[in-house]
């Protein structure tokens, strides 16, 4: 069962103790919480964390922008999970691109880190579309286009 809540701006992201949380519309016109699953790479119902991100608060909760969201989301994924296909050779590239950083105890470039979050909002729709077709209701890969002003 979602809530309504006045006046909040929705979808909202959300950072839980490290984990990705979305607020969105739900379909009777509350707000639903979805939380991302480091098993899966999907989306759990957590209803239950709505109160906690919008009135409790906490240092373990951070409001995150679309594109913070969107890079958090494929980070995890990134990190968490491992298959083949497509999206995975690119998180394999990710991969390899912050391995050398790391090798070399350096920082990325600024051309890296474009490309890095380039790759990253492309997994991101890639991902959503594949866990739409296996009918995860918490999928959208409209979130991955860039921040929109209110």
């Amino acid at each position: 069962m979602s809530r309504r809540i006045e006046g909040l701006a929705l979808p909202a992201f959300f950072s839980y103790f490290e984990s990705p949380v979305k607020l969105v519309s739900a379909e009777d016109g509350g707000v639903a919480a979805w939380r991302l699953s480091k098993d899966t790479g999907g989306w759990v119902p957590a209803d239950d964390l709505i109160d906690v991100l919008l009135f409790v608060g906490g240092d373990e909760i951070e409001e995150l922008t679309r594109d913070e969201f969107v890079q958090r989301t494929e980070h995890d994924r990134g990190y968490y999970l491992r298959g083949d296909g497509p999206v995975f050779a690119l998180y394999e590239t990710v991969k390899a691109i912050s391995d050398a950083q790391a090798r070399e105890r350096r920082y990325p470039t600024p051309t890296e880190a474009a490309l890095v979050a380039g790759i990253r909002r492309r997994t991101f729709v890639m991902f959503e579309e594949e866990l739409q077709r296996a009918g995860d209701p918490g999928a959208d890969p409209s979130l991955a286009a860039p921040d929109q002003e209110a």
